[in-house]
């Protein structure tokens, strides 16, 4: 039953799978049905050119599938995933990396090694030695939201 159901296919089976892939792409989240989907379609456009030939069978258009949904992720992978390139803007998305160095004055002493320190317009929460309120700290790293100080 499944035998016959598999040595059935045609290439529009193949151009509809592809289709139903590509728009799952679009609703699930993920980046690789959409290569999946693009190997069904390119299986289906050879399906149309390879009907009469006697080696294009289920089974060899099920490898060529496979092959091709692991060549295409790959390559999408390989292409698109932008990893690893150097930025003119490393700390961009670290704001508090980007205070390192900086001096500011406490707004609140640090008491038990807790205090907060005011940076433009936020308030930083910070920890270092226990210091008055008022005193000028620098910024000597950062742990989590937490900034650590030492007197200026």
């Amino acid at each position: 039953m499944l035998v016959e159901f598999l040595a059935s296919i045609g290439p529009w089976n193949w151009i509809i799978l592809g289709c139903i892939l590509l728009a799952l792409e679009i609703v699930v989240p993920g980046f690789y049905l959409l290569w999946i989907g693009v190997a069904a379609l390119l299986t289906g456009t050879l399906s149309f050119q390879l009907a009469d030939v006697a080696l294009w069978t289920w089974q060899a258009q099920t490898v060529f599938f496979l092959v091709l949904s692991i060549a295409t992720a790959l390559i999408g992978r390989r292409v698109f995933s932008g990893g690893g390139e150097d930025t003119d803007q490393p700390l961009l998305n670290r704001r508090e990396q980007q205070l390192i160095g900086t001096v500011a004055t406490l707004e609140e002493a640090i008491q038990d090694g807790r205090g907060f320190v005011r940076m433009g317009d936020s308030l930083w929460q910070v920890s270092g030695p226990d210091l008055p309120s008022g005193t000028r700290v620098r910024v000597t790293g950062a742990n989590g939201g937490t900034l650590l100080v030492e007197p200026a």
